[in-house]
């Protein structure tokens, strides 16, 4: 019995040693390069099974990928090095542009997509809950505009948290990736999103003294790809929260700070271009409720292909080519 009982162990062991991958070594490294024939952007150096690998962006498309680091060869620049290489390009103009509307206490980053498309780029974020995810928002989506859109692009605000008490919920969502339904931009929203109901908004969340802010970047990045997902460039604040030095202290990772004008649970309404925010973790059903109504409100231009979803990669890179 015991011996059943140790091999079973080891056999869920090993299970879960095949379903993540070990990463090792994960840290912030920029360098330029060209790949595929572009030009491309180094933002994190890492260790996989032994092997040199990098996370880069295309600073045109603003679209991530994972490569070995012997399929290119890379010079190595600074942050502020950046403005030469890429002072043009749409992921430039973006971090910029986050940097410079970061007065507030909430909101801070980019707020708005391409202006003149009629439908709106929906962001979904995942905080840590208890509850499960609200699958019933993907059905409905998929279902609303698979004759229109697919797959149907989302973004969706990831917590490392989250991650790993609904393991079987991202499971079901990379399987709608795989299966062409959805495609995700997968937005780092930290490992923890702390928060403190008591603590003043300045002092909360990231705000919260003692955060360690590498971490909760790198090492909510660092998961992701440990469970086979693609890290964005984008970055969303827990409660939208922040100050000038905290926005400086992320777009220093290279990483693009997205809010909303459009929370829905707050009543904020949607427009064309709008990033709209929704939660879809359980704990805000409010939102998803108005949201499940606009698909409804708008079926008819939805069916006329006038009213659509828009990647969020796409939707930042046409406002800021």
């Amino acid at each position: 019995m015991i011996k059943l009982y140790v091999t079973l162990i080891l056999l869920f062991c090993s299970l879960i040693s095949l379903a993540q991958k070990e990463i090792k070594q994960y840290k912030t490294y920029f360098a330029t390069g060209s790949y595929g024939g572009k030009k491309i952007l180094v933002l994190r150096q890492f260790e996989e099974s032994g092997q040199h690998s990098y996370l880069i962006v295309n600073p045109q498309t603003l679209e991530t990928q994972i490569i070995s680091s012997k399929q290119i060869s890379v010079r190595p620049v600074t942050f502020p090095e950046f403005e030469t290489y890429l002072k043009k390009t749409p992921y430039y103009k973006a971090i910029k542009t986050a940097q410079q509307q970061s007065l507030n206490l909430q909101d801070a980053g980019i707020t708005h997509g391409f202006p003149k498309e009629k439908g709106i780029t929906l962001t979904i974020d995942l905080c840590p809950s208890h509850k499960p995810l609200d699958r019933s928002i993907f059905s409905s989506l998929i279902a609303a505009f698979q004759k229109q859109e697919r797959p149907v692009p989302v973004a969706l605000s990831l917590t490392g948290k989250f991650m790993l008490s609904h393991s079987a919920d991202i499971t079901w969502l990379q399987g709608l990736e795989k299966s062409g339904d959805l495609s995700i931009t997968w937005t780092n929203h930290t490992y923890n999103h702390h928060y403190d109901p008591k603590a003043p908004l300045a002092l909360n969340f990231l705000m919260e003294p003692g955060t360690d802010l590498n971490f909760e970047i790198l090492g909510m990045e660092q998961a992701m790809i440990e469970r086979g997902l693609l890290p964005s460039v984008f970055f969303r604040f827990p409660g939208l929260v922040s100050d000038q030095k905290l926005v400086d202290k992320v777009t220093s990772y290279g990483i693009i700070p997205i809010g909303s004008d459009a929370w829905l649970a707050k009543g904020q309404q949607s427009h064309a271009g709008s990033i709209v925010l929704i939660h879809g973790n359980g704990n805000e059903p409010i939102g998803v409720k108005d949201f499940l109504k606009l698909l409804v409100a708008e079926k008819a231009t939805i069916n006329q292909q006038q009213w659509l979803l828009y990647d969020l990669r796409t939707s930042v890179e046409n406002e800021f080519k």
